[in-house]
């Protein structure tokens, strides 16, 4: 099936703070070179945060990855959990029509949805509540017919009930969530006829259902306060100065290779010390290298993230190269590039795929580029 982004897109995108800091933590989970490896949980973050994902979402995910857009966006059109349109302000409503629930009912279900939402699927409706689709096999067949309602499972569903649900919904009620027919879990209709002194004292809600309202998120777009981050291996790092490695990732010393995680060298970025590693052999000699400085000049560096494709990592590995000014980047010439992209360990090219130069030239003499701009709205990276 073709998917394509939906043709109306919002002008920018920017993650909350407290969901910017969840997806610095996700990326710190990896070693340098390999934060693309976040690119799924940052996604996931951003439409649970939205709705669904934007255009910028998924640029802002990129950016922040070091990635080229079109990676990101095959990521995004690949899987289906991902929504590329705009969904109902209260709730996506997904029904389950795969063969256990489509014998059970799942039609008078999504003729439901078709009389209370929108003729077809992922149409907004009128009110801009609710928005639907059929999906593939939930893996709740024994609960059939049910239906996915934001992030909790509504089972044993009847078209009476799934209207009813979307009119407590539509009234700013979250319903609670599991078997609507006054079962406990998957249990047969009848009751038990095993274990049936289990029953007796038992919660009153299933254990799914227990967390789904201990929790209270069914429908709640998620802005990133609802749970602390936890990110420890990043919480150690003033106890020696440095630092503390990921659990993920290499352990280096002075540059070797890491062989027993299956990174080799030219794929491994910093020392046990966690200042970037040496050249890897040989690619050195590429190109001539730029001339450097010690360190910024009077009055600080430049902001080197507002040349579009530097994220935060490049910007800190541009640095220890003694890379600081857009008038550094905007005077290097065809050799001195080719020297940067050899040596850019984890992002090689980066300078050449995204015209580093001409973006600096404009910077240096006080222009502003289009990128650099949504970088001062504040829609790609946060500064503080």
């Amino acid at each position: 099936m073709l998917r394509r982004l939906h043709p109306e897109q919002p002008e920018s995108f920017a993650f909350t703070q407290a969901n910017l800091a969840w997806a610095e933590g996700q990326i710190s989970k990896y070693p340098e070179g390999r934060q693309a490896s976040a690119v799924i949980p940052l996604l996931w973050r951003a439409q649970e945060q939205e709705g669904w994902l934007t255009q910028k979402a998924i640029e802002t995910v990129a950016d922040m990855l070091g990635m080229a857009y079109i990676r990101v966006l095959e990521v995004a059109t690949f899987y289906f959990m991902f929504q590329l349109q705009p969904v109902g302000s209260v709730a996506h409503v997904q029904i389950c029509g795969t063969t256990t629930c489509m014998i059970c009912g799942a039609e008078d279900l999504m003729a439901v949805c078709k009389e209370k939402i929108a003729p077809k699927a992922h149409m907004v409706s009128d009110d801009g509540k609710f928005s639907w689709e059929e999906v593939e096999c939930l893996g709740s067949c024994a609960n059939a017919p049910m239906a996915q309602i934001g992030k909790d499972y509504y089972e044993d569903l009847t078209a009476e009930r799934l209207a009813e649900l979307l009119d407590e919904l539509s009234a700013g009620k979250v319903p609670v969530p599991g078997p609507q027919n006054g079962r406990y879990a998957s249990e047969p209709k009848g009751g038990p006829v095993v274990l049936t002194a289990h029953a007796e004292g038992r919660a009153p809600y299933n254990a799914s259902v227990t967390l789904a309202t201990d929790i209270g998120d069914t429908v709640k777009r998620i802005d990133g306060t609802e749970v602390p981050l936890r990110t420890p291996w990043r919480d150690r790092s003033h106890e020696s100065g440095d630092a503390a490695p990921t659990p993920h990732a290499p352990k280096l010393s002075g540059g070797a290779p890491a062989d027993e995680t299956g990174i080799d060298k030219r794929e491994a970025p910093v020392t046990s010390a966690g200042k970037p590693a040496e050249p890897v052999e040989g690619e050195e000699n590429v190109g001539t290298r730029p001339e450097a400085l010690e360190g910024p000049r009077e009055g600080g560096a430049d902001n080197l993230k507002l040349i579009k494709g530097v994220g935060p990592k490049l910007e800190e590995l541009c640095n220890s190269l003694g890379f600081y000014h857009f008038d550094q980047i905007a005077n290097w010439s065809a050799d001195e590039v080719a020297w940067v992209d050899a040596n850019l360990t984890g992002f090689k090219g980066r300078v050449t795929r995204d015209d580093w130069v001409s973006q600096a030239k404009v910077l240096a003499e006080g222009g502003e580029t289009e990128f650099a701009s949504r970088v001062k709205k504040g829609d790609v990276y946060d500064d503080d």
